[in-house]
């Protein structure tokens, strides 16, 4: 290691469990960002929380398998979790793979992703967004999560793939549980309801794939089943994976964009006013509210050499944790501001919210869409919308969002 880390007694803890934690890291971010901003843990992985350095290191050619972790005291804990059974999702995943296999699986992914395809969707996403505000508008008040925020990304990216007739609420109730893989787990309940959902869920997938080559449609799933290139095919376990990916980062992270933005917006009543008086702010708010409260709050890379940030080395074989949420407040990159949301904000589009480099998410196009066409829809349609009790959040490290938001909309 070289210069650049503080004495071990002067380093903040990167503690995610702390009391409040996940109502507002932002504060432990900011700690970290001033005072070690490449951090060594005491468990054994890495911690980086500036922007330059999360940019950099998302665009490194890190690995993201987790068998290259060799430095540091994460080795054990793997070994001493070896005989979990690894999710079929962790296996088979694009997220989850480097070059040559992400290549090759984001490229047949993509070739039924594109923006055409997403685009098209607009309409519908209108249809889903004004039926559920119907429904909101005659009660008067809702529970913006369960009644909007959540039920939306997952029927579009139910829609999308074209879906045959099943127990979607369900296949929610799995994602949702599946989605706790990517938090620290040490609760072997918790493990256990994972793997289960994880084979629950893979079953259900098989069951549709199959249904699918029967009765191929213009849709996502029968895109994906027939994606070819040079003779090269996804494999069953590979349709399964990334399908059952497409369900979880479809649906997951834009509940939050969609709450955590409403949040953002009702706490902000001028930059809600703004965007209400000028529609063509909506582009830039949509990123601007992904920088400011990010969805998914970071990003995991192995080191395949040593690697130096910020003037620290760390060594090859390391577990590095990127703060995606961090980068995106780094008065450094963003300016004295980078804590306030300004929807004008200029360069907003360049936050890490989506990730970067090779593993950019490939969904962007679609969150963003839904994103736009909420806001669009609800904010004129609500003029007097208004928190209307007590906003509680999800709990999670990671995926860390709003869970209940309550409103009013007179």
């Amino acid at each position: 290691m070289t210069g650049g880390v503080p004495p071990q007694e002067h380093i903040p803890l990167f503690n995610p469990f702390a009391e409040g934690f996940t109502d507002n890291p932002y504060p432990q971010y900011a700690m970290l960002r001033e005072t070690a901003p490449v951090y060594p843990h005491p468990m054994g992985f890495w911690v980086v929380t500036r922007y330059a350095d999360v940019f950099a290191l998302l665009r490194s050619g890190a690995s993201v398998e987790l068998r290259n972790v060799t430095a540091g005291a994460m080795v054990n804990l793997r070994q001493k979790d070896e005989s979990r059974r690894t999710p079929l999702i962790d296996g088979f995943s694009m997220i989850d793979r480097d070059a040559p296999d992400h290549t090759r699986l984001r490229r047949l992914v993509q070739k039924a992703f594109t923006p055409k395809s997403i685009q098209a969707l607009a309409p519908r996403i209108g249809e889903l967004v004004d039926g559920m505000l119907d429904r909101i508008a005659a009660s008067g008040r809702a529970d913006l999560v369960p009644e909007l925020a959540s039920p939306l990304p997952f029927a579009v990216i139910a829609e999308m793939l074209g879906a045959p007739p099943t127990d979607h609420e369900r296949i929610r109730e799995l994602s949702a549980t599946m989605v706790r893989s990517l938090e620290p787990v040490a609760d072997p309940a918790v493990m256990q309801a994972i793997e289960a959902a994880d084979e629950e869920l893979a079953g259900i997938t098989a069951e549709m794939i199959a249904w699918k080559r029967k009765n191929p449609a213009d849709d996502l799933m029968t895109a994906l089943i027939e994606a070819e290139e040079d003779g090269d095919k996804l494999s069953d376990d590979e349709l399964i994976a990334q399908i059952t990916l497409l369900y979880i980062a479809g649906h997951e992270t834009t509940v939050n964009l969609l709450a955590n933005g409403t949040l953002a917006l009702l706490r902000h009543p001028d930059q809600l006013a703004a965007l209400r008086a000028d529609a063509a702010l909506l582009p830039n708010a949509v990123d601007e509210l992904l920088r400011y409260d990010s969805p998914l709050q970071s990003s995991r890379r192995i080191t395949v050499e040593p690697t130096v940030l910020s003037g620290v080395e760390i060594p090859a074989g390391s577990f590095v944790i990127g703060g995606l949420a961090s980068a995106n407040r780094d008065e450094a990159h963003w300016g004295p501001d980078a804590d306030k949301l300004r929807l004008d904000r200029e360069g907003a589009r360049g936050h890490l919210a989506f990730g970067s480099g090779s593993h950019h998410c490939l969904g962007a196009a679609l969150a963003r869409l839904e994103a736009t066409i909420t806001f669009e829809r609800m904010l004129p349609r609500f003029p007097k919308l208004a928190l209307d009790g007590e906003v509680s959040w999800n709990g999670r490290i990671n995926v860390r969002g709003v869970a209940s938001l309550p409103v009013a909309v007179g």
